[in-house]
């Protein structure tokens, strides 16, 4: 699945897609944005191979986001409701740390 055929998933839900990159070097390939305010940070990987590696990335994400909310109390940042990564892989399943893949 790409980013073409998840943006078309996601518009049915009133979703929309976008890119995030910060300073300190840190991306997910896609941040799916729901209308109530909800999001997902998503991670795209070729295979089950890159999966840790793919999860490791998010948490790194959400570790800056909880670091940011202890120093900067006036504006946090709302912590993304899922964290996904994607693969051409054919099952689904949860692991810890709410990542699927």
């Amino acid at each position: 699945m790409c980013a073409r055929d998840l943006r078309a998933y996601s518009q049915n839900l009133g979703g929309e897609l976008s890119y995030y990159h910060d300073r300190y070097g840190l991306e997910s390939d896609l941040v799916l944005h729901l209308g109530d305010g909800r999001y997902a940070l998503i991670e795209c990987k070729l295979g089950s191979s890159e999966i840790e590696e793919g999860a490791t990335h998010l948490k790194e994400i959400v570790g800056l986001i909880r670091e940011h909310n202890l120093t900067e109390k006036q504006v946090p940042i709302r912590e993304p409701d899922q964290l996904i990564v994607l693969t051409g892989g054919t099952m689904a399943f949860t692991m810890s740390l709410r990542v699927l893949y």
